[in-house]
């Protein structure tokens, strides 16, 4: 079994910078991609950002793009959410998402795509 740790979440102001932090832990750990989801209040769980586990391609969320990046480290089965120029609209919970390691058929962007998940981090931006 699999298990996602988040952590860095917090209040910030608008236009700060917060880093979140995805822990994976699991003999059979072996992702294609890992990933991070949103869930504001009243609203469906939304795609930020993506990587491949495997190589380089990442894959971004149009309202993320030139603000947040997705490192990860292989060694440490660890990958993160830089997040810059915050805004109230980033205001939400946020989960970490890896998949089985299957050949992939469901693209990054899907919630679909993903067999396990965090517990989620909650990140509120005040005006």
């Amino acid at each position: 079994q699999v298990q996602l740790v988040e952590s860095g979440g917090g209040l910030v102001q608008a236009g700060d910078s917060l880093r979140l932090s995805c822990a994976a832990s699991g003999r059979t750990f072996s992702p294609y991609a890992m990933a991070w989801f949103r869930q504001a209040p009243g609203k469906e769980r939304e795609f930020v950002a993506a990587i491949s586990w495997r190589t380089s391609l990442t894959s971004y969320a149009d309202f993320v793009k030139g603000r947040f990046t997705i490192p990860r480290d292989n060694a440490k089965n660890t990958v993160s959410l830089l997040m810059n120029s915050l805004n109230p609209e980033d205001t939400a919970v946020y989960y970490c998402a890896a998949d089985r390691g299957t050949y992939p058929t469901v693209p990054m962007t899907s919630t679909a795509r993903y067999n396990y998940w965090g517990q989620g981090t909650q990140v509120t931006v005040s005006s």
